[in-house]
């Protein structure tokens, strides 16, 4: 078998012949209709005529996918859900990435997505999806084979043809996509602590950039309480690192926070046996944040990005955080401990604190697998969000739809929720009191707190415990997310497309926390 094939976007249709490269017309049925043969004869003839491509067309009959074959098992023309709910991707993203995996044959191959311009990037990223990195099968060989993704436009904006630079943004993300969802999937015996800060030092400096380092005792002395509580078991010690970006002129300090727990036992709260499985993926929030900022700054980003990685093994052993111990936060606020799971807010907590504190970050987006509760209250697909500004809510709700990357809100309320943590020793619990009260909420109030209810910025939570994975494979969630709902500070046409935010014709740009627009 192969693993690990190249991925290549391209802007218009190159010919080929499906008996030496297999190609998947892949669209909406109204879509596929709309552009006719004509549009695709050049990847499909000689072997299929314009008789039988029609006659196929009229047989699909999408429930909610459906698959038609052209020649043999080399060209297929396959059709997305009909329907599509308020609270879904009108591109379809997850269809997208189903049908590709089951027309994959691990040959050099084309797939044809037929969309409009503005789901242009969720196709993309879905397509990216389905072709995972990591594999340590016994059988697998480094394939020498490239997957080719071209795209026909139809509808509002089809006029707009795609450029290089379009292109070049799509490989951006898609190799955010890829790095994210491989190093989610990479065991914590090779994907530990130390791993990982090699992945954001190879990311500082493919993009000219050198992380900030705090590790070990040094985090215990500069008073990140949260952080060196949570990894000081561990044979590798803990670790808050950051990669900055600071172009000149920028306006507004943004930072990026991602929850990096390389694996979570529970602490001396032990998981069960079927708990502890698949607890690598604890460091997805960080994993996707590095792909997001290697994606957003590889296209040019106009204001000041921060990608702060609290990075820990959640480990049991003598040095182990007990149920009972009193820690100090980053932020001075003192934590009784009264459970060791509930590890991903207390190092998160800290480092909130350091992008408001040390940073000076006005916007402060931390992402995290958090809760299992997550996966109960807005499901698999749907990541959860709290934030304290209405605005932003509605505008990472709507970035998740034009991302694929969904995302569904829950209260924000501290004043009914926050006195779950009440503690009598400590100014606060890191655990509920009761896990049936708005336990995803609470959990991010937690982080919240930190930096205060009265943050005058704006503060949102992502917890995508859920969306992390799909099946036993990682999905890179959340580096289409943060690139569309910060794309109007992005120098790529496609992602300032997809933003929620975007400015007046004729009027002078300004930050979208001042002037911005929801479409």
């Amino acid at each position: 078998m192969t693993n690990n094939p190249a991925l290549k976007y391209c802007a218009t249709l190159t010919p080929s012949d499906p008996r030496n490269h297999p190609v998947a017309v892949i669209g909406q049925v109204k879509n596929l209709l709309k552009v006719g043969y004509a549009a695709v004869q050049t990847k499909l003839e000689p072997r299929v005529s314009k008789e039988d491509y029609e006659l196929a067309l009229s047989n699909l009959h999408p429930s909610p996918t459906d698959t038609c074959p052209l020649y043999l098992n080399y060209a297929h023309v396959a059709a997305l859900p009909t329907k599509c709910s308020r609270h879904n991707t009108p591109s379809r993203s997850h269809a997208i990435s189903k049908l590709v995996k089951n027309l994959s044959f691990g040959l050099d191959q084309y797939f044809v997505i037929v969309c409009e311009r503005s789901e242009v990037v969720a196709s993309a990223c879905a397509v990216a999806r389905s072709f995972p990195l990591f594999s340590n099968k016994s059988g697998a060989v480094p394939a020498n084979v490239t997957i080719t993704v071209e795209f026909i436009l139809v509808g509002a904006g089809s006029d707009d043809v795609l450029k290089q630079s379009d292109v070049d943004c799509l490989s951006a993300l898609a190799e955010g996509i890829r790095t994210a969802a491989r190093i989610v999937d990479t065991p914590c015996s090779e994907m530990h602590v130390d791993a990982f800060l090699d992945e954001i030092s190879k990311v500082g400096q493919e993009l000219g950039l050198t992380p900030v380092v705090i590790r070990g005792q040094e985090l215990e002395k500069k008073g990140f309480g949260g952080i060196w509580s949570v990894g000081k078991a561990a044979e590798r010690l803990p670790a808050l690192a950051v990669l900055s970006y600071t172009p000149e002129g920028a306006q507004q300090t943004i930072a990026w926070v991602g929850k990096g727990i390389v694996y979570d036992t529970g602490g001396l709260c032990i998981k069960a046996k079927s708990s502890m499985v698949s607890m690598k993926r604890d460091c997805g929030g960080a994993a996707g944040v590095l792909g997001a900022f290697y994606a957003a700054v590889k296209q040019g980003f106009r204001e000041n990005l921060h990608a702060v990685f609290c990075l820990a093994e959640n480990a049991v052993g003598p040095k182990a955080t007990r149920p009972d111990d009193i820690i100090t936060m980053y932020s001075g606020r003192t934590v009784e401990i009264n459970n060791t799971d509930a590890e991903g807010r207390l190092v998160l907590g800290d480092g909130v604190v350091y992008a408001q504190k040390d940073l000076r970050a006005t916007i402060i987006l931390d992402m995290c697998t958090l809760t299992g509760a997550q996966g109960t209250a807005t499901g698999k697909h749907h990541a959860a969000l709290v934030t304290n500004n209405e605005d932003w809510e509605m505008a990472t709700v709507q970035a998740g739809q034009n991302s694929g990357d969904l995302v569904h809100p829950l209260p924000y309320c501290p004043e009914l929720h926050f006195f779950e943590f009440v503690s009598c020793v400590a100014d606060m619990k890191n655990s509920v009191a009761d896990r049936s009260n708005a336990q995803p909420s609470c959990a991010g109030l937690f982080i919240a707190a930190q930096i205060g209810f009265d943050f005058p910025g704006t503060w949102i939570h992502v917890d995508m415990a859920s969306p992390v994975h799909c099946g036993e494979r990682g999905t890179g969630y959340g580096v289409a997310l943060l690139n569309s709902l910060f794309g109007n500070s992005s120098h790529c046409s496609l992602l300032q497309n997809v933003s929620p935010f975007y400015q007046e014709n004729g009027l002078e740009e300004e930050s979208a926390t001042k002037k911005m627009r929801l479409v």
